[in-house]
């Protein structure tokens, strides 16, 4: 139940009341996503990738620059999103401050947004590397990749200034009854005690819809044009094998994303969404190395370098 009386003022002091996971003992009873574990696993699989791709020469290009701008994601994601304490399954409600909650929505949505834009930023490239190949070089120089990683993060910053913002404006009238295990902002508005319609199509319109997930479907269709348009099996291969870890990247976070964000209210259980919701915090960032290593053999081959240098600089 609600707690109501003097809105505002009442949340910037006593903040708010947080249901978390506590209902759901399967997701209690599942080790893997215990936070601690999936933390260590999201952290080492990211420093890998960030390690060899700054390492090996022979992964000095365009794609593992991004590749490892987007590895920085995943220990961040994780550990803003996702505390030990958050999602223990048998303590009830617990309390975080107006600040910190705020502070969390926001961090939460910069990241979300830069991810966003840096997957519909690696999807122009692999359009590049497909249908541009001949001035692959000449395009994606490198002055023009960081300049694209760092307009990814200033869009994220700027988006989540905007609609965070616009989120922390709206009344809640006293109600301090967060039904959520952290604050993000779609669950911000729901609290709130005037219509939020407008508000909520926002949010998912430009988290979701409006530029990455268009230059993604774009890029796309482009280079599905462009691959079968190559006349041998091993080339059209070569050009999949290219978009394939991407593109299931792009499918874990679009997928759960869209299917969290884009459900009307009220259509499926909150606990459902809780769930879904941790999954996308805890185990897409966890997944996101080992899908970019298993299915590149350019990154396993460089892991098993890296592994034979320490190996032999310890017998020396």
């Amino acid at each position: 139940v609600a707690v109501t009386s003097h809105g505002k003022d009442k949340n910037r002091c006593g903040g708010f009341h947080s249901h978390g996971l506590y209902q759901i003992s399967v997701v209690g009873s599942s080790s893997l996503l215990c936070p601690p574990i999936s933390y260590m696993f999201t952290l080492l699989g990211n420093i890998a990738i960030i390690l060899v791709s700054q390492i090996d020469p022979q992964l000095q290009s365009p794609m593992y620059f991004f590749l490892t701008s987007l590895s920085f994601f995943g220990p961040l994601f994780h550990q803003h999103n996702s505390t030990p304490k958050a999602v223990q399954p048998g303590e009830p409600n617990k309390n975080i401050t107006y600040t910190g909650c705020m502070t969390q929505a926001y961090v939460f949505h910069w990241l979300g947004c830069t991810e966003c834009v840096l997957l519909g930023t690696m999807a122009l490239h692999h359009y590049v590397a497909v249908c541009k190949l001949l001035r692959y070089s000449v395009i994606m120089n490198h002055k023009l990749c960081w300049q694209l990683s760092s307009t990814a993060w200033l869009i994220g910053l700027a988006n989540s200034l905007l609609q965070s913002t616009l989120t922390v404006q709206l009344p809640l009238c006293g109600n301090q009854e967060l039904d959520h295990f952290f604050c993000e902002l779609p669950s911000l508005i729901k609290m709130a005690c005037v219509d939020t319609t407008v508000s909520e199509l926002t949010v998912v319109a430009t988290f979701l819809i409006m530029g990455p997930l268009s230059m993604i479907l774009v890029s796309y269709s482009y280079i599905a044009q462009a691959v079968f348009q190559i006349p041998s099996a091993d080339g059209r291969l070569t050009a999949f094998n290219t978009c394939s870890s991407h593109l299931l990247v792009v499918s874990l976070f679009y997928g759960f994303g869209i299917y969290i964000y884009m459900q009307p209210s009220g259509d499926s259980p909150q606990d459902v969404i809780k769930v879904l919701m941790l999954f996308y915090c805890v185990i897409t960032p966890m997944a996101n190395p080992f899908i970019y290593t298993l299915r590149n053999k350019d990154v396993k081959g460089a892991l098993r370098r890296l592994l034979k240098r320490a190996i032999l600089s310890k017998r020396m």
